[in-house]
């Protein structure tokens, strides 16, 4: 995590794909495999999200098995940048609530 930079995040974070993503693993409060998450775009296209939030520090990826899951870094996130997750959560049900 050290040597991810705010950029990075801020970069992963723009896209609203990613962003739903971040809103369903914080909601879920689990881990989840990456068929359960809802998104409208294609399974290709969302393997990409999940690389960039990857890279970016925001998420972890393991096997079970076959099964690829995803947990969201929210520990680590915290202590590399503080309250941004939480901003972001909050801007994100801001925006969603104006709509």
């Amino acid at each position: 995590m050290t040597q991810i930079s705010l950029q990075q995040v801020l970069e992963a974070l723009v896209d609203p794909v990613r962003r739903m993503v971040l809103s369903q693993l914080v909601r879920a409060g689990e881990d989840l495999t990456c068929g359960t998450f809802e998104a409208p775009v294609s399974a290709s296209t969302l393997t990409h999200h999940f690389n960039m939030l990857r890279e970016a520090g925001v998420i972890r990826q393991y096997y079970v098995g076959t099964t690829k899951m995803n947990t969201l870094r929210a520990e680590e996130m915290e202590e590399r940048f503080p309250g941004l997750l939480s901003a972001v959560m909050a801007a994100c049900a801001a925006e969603a609530d104006a709509s």
